[in-house]
């Protein structure tokens, strides 16, 4: 019988834990004499007593999960995370709705950075900070659920990262919760790092640590409602661009390098990809789309850099409002947001390595026909390539087409326009965070989208970040049949 002891016990812990960070906002808004330190010490205290009275009901249960009940912790887990997340930005009246604080937590932890937070540059600090580290600890966990979640439930061809994390003669460390402890401390660094270069850019301290945490996240949430274009600097962007990028790369390959191996991450096949999609976007929207109607050729370049950078790696900053560049533009743009970083990032979207897959399948499909007598062996990073992951990626590619077109149309029955609920759906699938047109474009929020399109999206976001399967898989009725 299928027994959610296990799943209580774990999602206890990580009740407790998130109720033990909600402290820190507190401090943040003790600091600054703001009096919604007391919202967040209530929300704290009522997420550590149900994550503790979890932990306690389910005590002496197994540890070891089956693969159906790592299925219901993964969705369950994030869903219980979100939503008590939600409780500071309810009860604090910042958003008047628990429909709105949903969507601010769930877009948060998956860190798809949509807003319906109107006002940012005059909101309490404790908000502020608290939306920030919601995206920083979002980002962390995918990044552990990537090396060791998702290939455990082949989930859309990342089985194929399983053997480069554990399963190789030379394995990278001995166990994965050391990898995992290797990949939180990298994370942790890269954001002290930022958080530095923010501040010698011309951050104060509070739009540095904020802005730190969402970068290296790839989330998005800002302090201000102009984004990074409310700072107007260069350097600023640029700052944002490195650490982007690095949120971007598989935190696996830095394991990597720190024991003496570089070439792992500058010769593999998913990093190089990357960079080479990077390179042919931001020329495109620099040359075609910016060069012709911008005086400056400098500022014009770093404008396409940082913008194609922002919606390329899921991270959606904006330091110009890019839907009044044009249609060709805002089509580019769409396309972009599909796209994503790497597998094992804190990236999100389709992911550069499954693009990578199919061309290999489509050449040995070609090679094929061509020379019907030949053998041709598909290979990723130069090991061969199994056919159940083509399968998976293929299975994959499908459903998220299909999730994208279902929620597509629900939005549109909901009564937005056709632009709004197209890239709506794209947005919230790919955890990008802002989408096009005047409402939820980059210089809009979705304040005013209606209440069902927010759920609809508040679903939309988890099932992106989750990579579809993991969601979809506990509707089907056999999935539940002992």
């Amino acid at each position: 019988m299928f027994s959610f002891r296990p799943i209580f016990l774990v999602i206890g812990v990580l009740l407790a834990t998130l109720g033990c960070a909600m402290m820190l906002p507190a401090i943040v808004d003790l600091a600054y004499n703001n009096p919604d330190w007391q919202v967040f010490a209530v929300s704290s205290l009522i997420t550590v007593m149900v994550g503790v009275g979890l932990w306690i009901a389910a005590r002496g249960a197994p540890t070891v999960l089956s693969l159906r009940q790592a299925f219901v912790l993964t969705v369950f887990a994030w869903v219980s995370l979100c939503a008590f997340g939600a409780l500071p930005l309810y009860l604090s009246g910042v958003l008047p709705t628990f429909t709105d604080a949903l969507f601010e937590s769930m877009s948060g932890l998956t860190t798809t950075g949509a807003t319906v937070i109107t006002g940012l540059d005059t909101a309490p600090p404790g908000i502020l900070f608290w939306r920030g580290l919601q995206q920083w600890l979002g980002g962390l966990g995918i990044i552990v659920m990537a090396i060791a979640v998702f290939p455990m439930l082949q989930v859309g061809g990342m089985q194929l990262f399983k053997a480069e994390a554990f399963d190789t003669p030379e394995k990278i460390l001995p166990r994965a919760t050391q990898i995992s402890s290797v990949m939180t401390l990298i994370f942790i660094v890269f954001t002290g790092a930022c958080f530095f270069a923010y501040l010698a850019a011309g951050m104060n301290a509070m739009d540095a640590i904020v802005h730190a945490m969402t970068t290296v996240a790839t989330g998005g949430f800002s302090t201000r409602d102009a984004s990074i274009g409310y700072f107007d600097s260069d350097a600023i962007e640029m700052v944002a661009i490195t650490f982007m990028i690095l949120g971007s790369l598989p935190f696996l390959l830095y394991v990597k390098v720190l024991q003496g191996r570089p070439d792992a991450l500058i010769l593999d096949s998913q990093v190089i990809g990357f960079f080479v999609l990077l390179v042919v976007f931001i020329a495109i929207v620099w040359l075609l789309v910016l060069l012709p109607a911008h005086d400056g050729e400098g500022s014009a370049f770093l404008l396409a850099a940082f913008n194609v950078v922002s919606i390329m790696t899921g991270t959606g900053y904006a330091s110009d409002n890019y839907h009044a560049w044009g249609p060709s533009a805002a089509a580019l743009f769409l396309v972009i947001m599909f796209i994503g970083g790497c597998a094992g990032s804190t990236s999100c979207g389709i992911k550069v390595f499954r693009f990578q897959v199919v061309a290999q399948d489509l050449a040995q499909h070609l090679n094929r026909i061509v020379y019907p007598n030949g053998i041709f062996v598909k290979r990723f990073n130069g090991r061969v390539l199994p056919d159940s992951v083509s399968a998976a990626v293929f299975s994959f590619l499908f459903l998220y087409i299909a999730s994208f077109a279902a929620l597509t149309g629900a939005l549109a029955l909901t009564g937005l326009d056709s632009v709004t609920a197209l890239s709506g759906a794209a947005t919230a699938i790919s955890n990008v965070g802002p989408g096009l047109g005047e409402i939820i474009g980059p210089a809009g929020t979705f304040t005013d989208v209606n209440d069902v399109a927010k759920w609809l999206l508040t679903a939309g976001m988890l099932v992106g970040r989750l990579e579809i399967f993991t969601v979809l898989v506990l509707f089907l009725p056999q999935f539940w049949r002992v």
